[in-house]
Parts: C-alpha cells; sequence; structure tokens
C-alpha cells in the first residue's frame, strides 16, 4: 500500500481509531456512476447515506431515478440542490415533491452549486433554505471549503463565507433539522485540522463531514483537484508527481485519513463528526479501501 513519506507530528494510529473515525462514512455518486454498479449492496453497508451529484445538464428524471434505486437498496438517498441551477421557485417545489413521492427523500446537500451565472432565481444556499421548501426534512447539508473558495471571496480571504456560515449557524439553532457541513476534498491534515480549529473559534460549531478523494490515479487526482480549486494541498500531489517511481501507482488516502483520525481520538471535541468519500478513482475501489480499513 502506497504511503506518503512526509514528518508526522502525531503518530498513526491502529486501525481501530481510523475503523472508529470512518464509522458513519457517506460516499457521492452521480447517476451516470451509479448506473454502472449492478448492485450497492455488496459495496456499501446498509443505511450508509450516499449523496446524488446533480451536475447541470442532469435531468431530475435521471437524478430521482437514482434516489429511488438508492432507497429500494437500503440506502439513505441524499441528492444535491445546487441554487445555481434552479430556475425558480416552482422547479424547486417540483423537484423536491419528485424526490419526497417517488424515492422518501428527507435528506438534503444545499450548495450554490460551480456554475459562475444563475440559471434563475437562486443564487446561494441559503435563499434555498429561506424558501421553505426544505420543511419537514430531517437532515440538511452545507457546503465547506478547508482550502477557501475564490468563487466566493475573490481576495483569497474568506470574510464572505464566514459571514454565510455565521448565518446557517443561527438557522441550525432554530431548526429541527441536522444540520452538518460538508467539504470539498484535500490532501493534507494541518489546513484541515486548522480551518476546522478557526470556524470553532468563529462561533460555527455544525459538524463537519471531511471531504476525502478514494483511491485514484495521481493524474486523475490532480484534473479533478485543479477543477475544483484544491488549494494549497494539492502539493501533496505535486511531489508525488516528482517520483516517477510512482506515477503509476494508485494514490490512496491513508495518511490522511489516518492523520485526522488521531487528531480527533486526541481531541474528541474536534469538530469533524464524519467522512465523505469522493469516489474519483471508481465506487468499487473505493468501497473496498473503506472495507479494507474499517475490520475489526
Amino acid at each position: 500500500m502506497a504511503l506518503l513519506n512526509f514528518r508526522r507530528d502525531t503518530a498513526i494510529p491502529t486501525n481501530g481509531v481510523v475503523t472508529a473515525f470512518l464509522d458513519d462514512f457517506s460516499i457521492e455518486v452521480m447517476p451516470r456512476t451509479a448506473s454502472k454498479i449492478d448492485d450497492f449492496r455488496p459495496l456499501l453497508p446498509k443505511g450508509t447515506r450516499v449523496y446524488i451529484a446533480h451536475i447541470e445538464g442532469t435531468p431530475i428524471e435521471e437524478m430521482v431515478a437514482t434516489a429511488k434505486r438508492l432507497r429500494e437498496e437500503g440506502f439513505e438517498p441524499m441528492p444535491h440542490f445546487p441554487a445555481r441551477i434552479i430556475k425558480d421557485e416552482a422547479t424547486l417545489n417540483d423537484w423536491v415533491t419528485r424526490y419526497k413521492g417517488e424515492a422518501g427523500v428527507h435528506q438534503a446537500l444545499l450548495l450554490g452549486g460551480g456554475v459562475k451565472h444563475p440559471a434563475g432565481d437562486f443564487d446561494n444556499s441559503m435563499q434555498l433554505i429561506e424558501s421553505r421548501a426544505f420543511n419537514g426534512f430531517s437532515r440538511l447539508h452545507i457546503a465547506g471549503h478547508p482550502e477557501g473558495n475564490r468563487d466566493i471571496d475573490a481576495d483569497g480571504g474568506d470574510r464572505v463565507v464566514m459571514e454565510a456560515l455565521r448565518w446557517k449557524q443561527a438557522y441550525s439553532e432554530r431548526t429541527d433539522a441536522d444540520m452538518a457541513i460538508v467539504t470539498q476534498f484535500a490532501f493534507e491534515a494541518k489546513p484541515i485540522i486548522a480551518w476546522a480549529d478557526h470556524l470553532a473559534a468563529n462561533g460555527i460549531h455544525m459538524p463537519i463531514h471531511i471531504g476525502v478523494a478514494g483511491p485514484a490515479k495521481l493524474q486523475t487526482l490532480l484534473k479533478f483537484a485543479i477543477a475544483c480549486g484544491v488549494g494549497p494541498s494539492l502539493r501533496v500531489l505535486q511531489k508525488r508527481a516528482k517520483d516517477v517511481t510512482k506515477l503509476l501507482m494508485p494514490f490512496e488516502p491513508t495518511e490522511l485519513v489516518a492523520e485526522l483520525a488521531a487528531h480527533k481520538a486526541a481531541n474528541p471535541n474536534f469538530g469533524i463528526e464524519a467522512v465523505h468519500f469522493f469516489p474519483l478513482g471508481g465506487i468499487t475501489s473505493n468501497a473496498t479501501w473503506i472495507a479494507d480499513h474499517t475490520k475489526g
């Protein structure tokens, strides 16, 4: 198993600590990737939360059908609602009604979305929350960016992001829905830990579900990382890319997960509550990695 070779401030924990950290993990699919899996039941524990990414141009019928299929196979579907691809309130209410009626959906990830120009009335997740379309949902998640988001704070700071998170924190305190922050993936533990501590210091106490890229070829991870705006932790991949002996070996999140697990074990009140996997190298390989690291 390929591991990065860089100095650690905490010892890599035993498998039991990693297993505890991976408890209640979630994973992300798209309709087109889900369609390539004959049956999710041999791959994932029953009841696993499966996010369904809504990429611009994906018909709502495909999204709902994927959610329905996951529900029937015993999983908890959590579709994305990207504000900037939703035309208007009527469209939003139609989507919610379809998900609830056809797939029993009661959990959702609300986010601005990756497109620059809104397709209609919505620009951000706060507007989705204010629409009241999700009243009665048991769980609402929002997006987080451990290494910043220049689409929101163009100067590289976090003023706008923090204002939005404070608004959502206040909302979480007055709603019955469980709320959490699910993040973009990163590749280095220290910036993630610093970011989580920064949120806590600023009164943001919603649980964090940290994004982790599943096993994949280095070239694949570099492509997605650059496209998704991954920040300083990209250097972990760049450093590995310089070692020609490792270029063809799959990159695995073993060391990142182990360091975060060690920090959580040493600091039980640390804000990360769960791990959310982006299966960039395929759902099957990601599920296999999880199974290998959660064995008793």
